[in-house]
């Protein structure tokens, strides 16, 4: 039976398949993308019933096309911690692995569900997912170093980093190839160590955006929100969601967006709730056309500029 994977762009997409295909080598059809482009399900054929692993994408998203491939004969493996929707199906060949908790991500369930195998990629991803506190207890318990810590940190936002953007063509890499670069290494710190091209690259395009970010101006603020605007700029949308990141890790007890302009004129939106009160952010976003996400981290994808300053008032009140 032949093998899809379908996973999200960021580093807990990335980190879970390279966890799922260390422990299980199998040949198989990757499907992935930008991170914001989740509804990746549907991209699997219908032709022949095939084996389906589903990593970090909202089952709320794709029920449609999950439904589907049941309904063919085709099995599904899925592994999220986004919001799910709705009762999940019934189905002898349907798998789950659940968890909406903001204290979780999908690399730490694929973690649990092989026993730990290859730990470090699980809390390269969790850095990578701005769980902080939890990849640090996490890398304690390990018995890392501090200065690993901090290197399997980079790695994640990095790797984080590299899915954001509006296209493929905005990212330093696609995320297929990225967890192909990065697979052939069983312990992240094997890749740091060995320093290979796309790592470097990676690193000092993030570097580079990360600097550009911290320089952009203030849209609006107050006491319980801090709301940054970005141009429509490659630079920018690569940034924008780690850029995110670091705004809520300064101010953790303001919620943080990231306001990026779109060439149609409306905006692309990256919403953190503050990092003392990790919920509300799917919820504010999901007042929005194209908004979701689970309840630390959540973003809309085209905010119609004419609803630019009702955003920003619902984001001044939500947290306040």
């Amino acid at each position: 039976m032949k093998t899809y994977d379908v996973f999200n762009g960021d580093a807990d997409g990335v980190c879970a398949l390279i966890q799922l295909h260390l422990a299980h080598p199998v040949e198989s059809t990757l499907i992935t993308g930008v991170k914001r482009d989740i509804e990746l399900v549907r991209q699997v054929p219908l032709s022949e019933q095939v084996q389906v692993n589903i990593l970090d994408i909202s089952l709320d998203k794709n029920r449609g096309a999950v439904d589907a491939l049941l309904s063919i004969g085709s099995r599904v493996f899925y592994v999220d911690h986004h919001f799910p929707g709705g009762s999940l199906p019934d189905h002898e060949r349907f798998t789950a692995l659940i968890d909406t908790q903001p204290t979780t991500c999908t690399s730490l369930l694929v973690d649990r569900h092989l026993g730990g195998q290859f730990h470090n990629w699980a809390i390269t991803a969790a850095f990578g997912d701005n769980l902080n506190a939890v990849a640090e207890a996490l890398a304690d318990k390990a018995g890392l170093t501090t200065a690993q810590t901090e290197s399997l940190k980079t790695l994640g936002v990095c790797i984080n980093y590299n899915g954001y953007g509006s296209t493929v063509e905005d990212l330093h890499f696609h995320p297929a190839d990225l967890y192909r670069e990065f697979v052939k290494f069983e312990d992240p710190l094997l890749l740091i160590e060995s320093q290979p091209l796309a790592w470097q690259k990676l690193r000092g395009g993030y570097e580079a955006d990360m600097a550009n970010g911290l320089a952009a101006p203030v849209l609006a603020e107050n006491n319980s929100s801090l709301v940054v605007q970005l141009p429509d700029e490659p630079w920018a949308r690569r940034v924008s969601g780690v850029l995110g990141n670091e705004l809520a890790n300064r101010n953790p007890d303001n919620a943080c967006a990231i306001v990026t302009a779109k060439a149609d004129g409306n905006y692309l939106v990256s919403i953190r709730a503050p990092l003392n009160n990790r919920t509300g952010a799917d919820e504010l976003a999901r007042q929005f056309p194209t908004g979701g996400g689970r309840e630390a981290a959540a973003g809309i994808n085209s905010l119609p500029a004419g609803q630019l300053n009702e955003f920003l008032t619902v984001m001044a009140k939500f947290w306040s």
